[in-house]
């Protein structure tokens, strides 16, 4: 019964993405969040763009330009695309396609983003657009983003709509997440700048593969991150994942270095990135460069996408994992999508009680005052508050 609920929870996000390609859209945001104010972005629209001249992009020979937002510096002639599918040259300007055409807004428990050092208990406002500047075989959203503004069906939600709408349902932080914020980047920004002056907190869950200046920009804003550090094999980031290893590892060491409060996920796949000696060697660079309380989430792989051949992830794969994290230093590691599993919970690395007993993305209790343990007073380092 466990995993049938787990099956049905990891399915909703693409239910949701679905729901228009259906043409059962009329579900819109009210069943999600209560009735727009604007009718406009009560229903999604099929292949919405909303086009905005971007600031991250250098003017070239020609009439090409080169985005600077990400590592890839994809260098365009009039017209074209970069890899994101979301960026465009439109005569010898930089425009991101995805300002205010969310394909996805969505009401969720921060343990979803996954999140479980911020505001246990506690729901966020997600947002995402199509694009993703990776291509990774195993993406859980493949039909958002991998895909392009025209071919999914969006909302019409302008950045002081989203913060409206997390105050009506009363989130107490915006997350962005799902798809790869980096790509909607300028859309983020916007959002995350009027969501501090409402007292939200902004929370990203990301890929990692940015460009270091519109990072250092972002991290004044942001107040949590999650990234995901999918292996720690350059070839494994490559052939499987359309990406680099060596960005996210300074995207990493930049987000730790800013005071953003940080979280990683690691998604492990049957096979692919399951070596034991590689995952410890993760773990030892994790407690070298960023310390030993950096909450690492070791996700549970479910086949679907490019990947549909390879099976679930073995719990016990799991389980040596995790004794692996803790012996290499890690404090806090968890298991993800193994609805019931001990790791779930956060115990004090100090004298061992538990602090937050959760069951999936629900909080059961929390024996922690001020964000220490309740009877040995060791703090925990989070955002709790």
């Amino acid at each position: 019964m466990q995993n049938q609920v787990l099956d049905r929870d990891f399915w909703s996000r693409r239910d949701v993405l679905q729901a228009g390609a259906c043409g059962a859209c009329a579900l819109g945001l009210v069943g999600l969040l209560g009735a727009p104010r604007d009718a406009r972005a009560q229903f999604a629209q099929p292949g919405l763009i909303k086009a905005r001249r971007s600031p991250w992009f250098t003017a070239l020979d020609a009439g090409q330009i080169r985005c600077e937002l990400c590592p890839r510096h994809c260098q365009l002639a009039p017209g074209r695309r970069g890899s994101c599918r979301v960026r465009e040259n439109r005569g010898g300007h930089g425009y991101t396609l995805v300002y205010g055409n969310p394909a996805l807004l969505q009401l969720d428990p921060v343990e979803r983003k996954p999140f479980f050092h911020v505001l246990p208990g506690a729901r966020a406002l997600s947002v995402s657009t199509a694009g993703c500047n990776m291509a990774c075989k195993f993406c859980e959203v493949w039909d958002m983003a991998q895909a392009a503004p025209e071919d999914v069906y969006a909302y019409d939600v302008p950045p002081e709509a989203v913060v409206a709408q997390a105050q009506n349902a009363r989130a107490r932080a915006i997350s962005y997440a799902f798809g790869e914020p980096v790509i909607f980047y300028e859309y983020m920004t916007a959002i995350a700048a009027l969501a501090r002056e409402a007292g939200l907190l902004n929370l990203m869950h990301t890929g990692g593969t940015i460009a270091r200046e519109p990072l250092a920009a972002l991290c004044d804003q942001l107040d949590a991150a999650n990234v995901d550090l999918k292996g720690f094999d350059p070839v494994f980031y490559r052939d499987v994942c359309g990406g680099e290893l060596a960005p996210v590892l300074a995207t990493l060491k930049q987000l730790k270095a800013a005071g953003v409060h940080l979280e990683i996920t690691h998604l492990v796949i049957p096979t692919l990135n399951d070596d034991l000696d590689r995952f410890r060697a993760m773990c030892q660079w994790i407690v070298d460069e960023l310390g030993p309380d950096v909450p690492l989430h070791l996700a549970r792989f479910y086949p679907l996408y490019q990947l549909a051949n390879l099976p679930p992830t073995p719990v016990r794969t799991l389980d040596r994992a995790r004794a692996a994290a803790r012996e290499e230093g890690l404090r806090y590691v968890y298991i993800a999508r193994v609805t019931g599993h001990e790791g779930e919970n956060t115990f004090c690395p100090q004298c061992g009680e538990t602090l937050i007993q959760r069951l999936g993305f629900v909080v059961e209790e929390i024996r922690m005052k001020d964000g220490r343990c309740a009877r040995c007073g060791t703090p925990t380092p989070g955002r709790w508050g």
